[in-house]
């Protein structure tokens, strides 16, 4: 196995997300102090409170977007959790560009990044309301909606990189967007999100024995969750933006995750250990509201899917662009990277690969994935 010497820079913080004065870029930030409070409160509420909060914060900044100028023909107000350097806030920035261009200004898409507007759950649910148009969310969050995104979460079920991109544009994987449909939620396209590995706070995984009786966070996903427990550690559900605290005072022991969120969230300062085992794919989604899809007209959607997929495309090259760059600042940072062998990872797990497939709804899905050819 491949081994880079520890030295790892305990003594920063995470980034915080900076504030802006206005928009740019299509994009929205938090910028005085009646939007803070907003932002602010949100985190704060549950239920019927909270999505009353990120409504009235979603009408007031339409009100003030664009800093003075004239208000678009129609508006489309996008959400996500990640920081504005993600490959995924990146190509989706450049969607909006696309989309503008397609439709001579008619359409416009304002992009709410780093969950100003709640997390994932909270976005799906906004959509679901018609308060909030698109929103990228990760597969194992869908799960809790659609059961049939379960699968994207089977173990070693991508053979490669190029496995799941043919997915992505196969009509295999056309089929599984659409079982968001029957949700108010419509499905536009995957965005790569990699593969997922673990990291540690103090000692290397590097085989599943290592895992035992550690507390692993994971997201609040049941594939998640049963793939960690599997491997004999504990799964520790725990929001993305809470982790870094959470590894720092060892409420948990380790995480599993991609690089590029890996190295951008500064976790490896406090979990310094990454073990390349890539247990699972798990792709981003991309979806739009039902009550939006339900207005926009034939052209308009038309528009919409094919700036969608171009963003696709162009996020894949960004993904891998920060996955090249991510690996290379975690060595340079002294993170001790391994790569061991993936075969009792594997073997661990083939039970509950098996699982999955005993079960009826999952069967073809896993068939038909596997099928996938480049």
């Amino acid at each position: 196995m491949n081994r880079i010497p520890k030295h790892a820079n305990t003594s920063r913080h995470p980034v915080r997300g900076r504030e802006e004065t206005c928009t740019r870029d299509h994009v929205v930030y938090p910028r005085d102090a009646m939007q803070q409070t907003l932002v602010r409160g949100n985190r704060h509420r549950t239920g019927h409170s909270r999505a009353l909060s990120i409504c009235c914060a979603l009408l007031w900044a339409m009100g003030t977007w664009a800093c003075g100028t004239e208000a678009p023909v129609s508006v489309l107000r996008l959400a996500h959790g990640l920081d504005t350097q993600h490959p995924v806030h990146r190509a989706l920035v450049g969607m909006a560009d696309d989309l503008e261009a397609r439709s001579h200004g008619t359409l416009k898409v304002v992009i709410y990044p780093a969950e100003q507007l709640g997390n994932e759950r909270e976005a799906l649910e906004l959509l679901q309301l018609g308060s909030l148009d698109l929103t990228k969310v990760s597969a194992a969050v869908l799960e809790g909606f659609a059961p049939a995104f379960v699968v994207t979460g089977v173990p070693y079920l991508f053979r490669d990189e190029a496995h799941r991109h043919a997915f992505f544009d196969h009509p295999v994987g056309e089929r599984l967007l659409r079982e968001t449909d029957p949700l108010r939620l419509h499905g536009l396209v995957f965005f790569d999100a990699g593969a997922r590995s673990f990291y540690t706070r103090d000692r290397p995984a590097s085989h599943p024995d290592a895992l035992a009786n550690l507390r692993i966070r994971t997201q609040e996903s049941p594939a998640a969750v049963a793939l960690v427990r599997n491997l004999g550690a504990a799964a520790t559900p725990i929001a993305w933006g809470e982790l870094y605290t959470a590894l720092q005072q060892g409420v948990v022991d380790g995480a599993e995750n991609n690089p590029p969120s890996y190295y951008s969230s500064r976790h490896y300062e406090v979990a310094p250990y990454f073990v390349l085992d890539e247990h699972t794919a798990v792709p981003d989604v991309l979806l739009v509201s039902g009550d939006t899809w339900s207005r926009l007209s034939p052209q308009q959607r038309q528009w919409l899917e094919e700036s969608a997929k171009a963003a696709s495309a162009e996020q894949r090259r960004l993904w891998r662009e920060a996955s090249e760059t991510a690996m290379t600042a975690l060595e340079n940072e002294g993170v001790e990277i391994l790569v061991p062998d993936r075969n009792p990872f594997a073997e661990r797990l083939a039970p509950l690969r098996e699982s999955y497939r005993q079960r009826p709804e999952l069967r073809g899905w896993i068939d038909a994935i596997s099928g996938v050819q480049p």
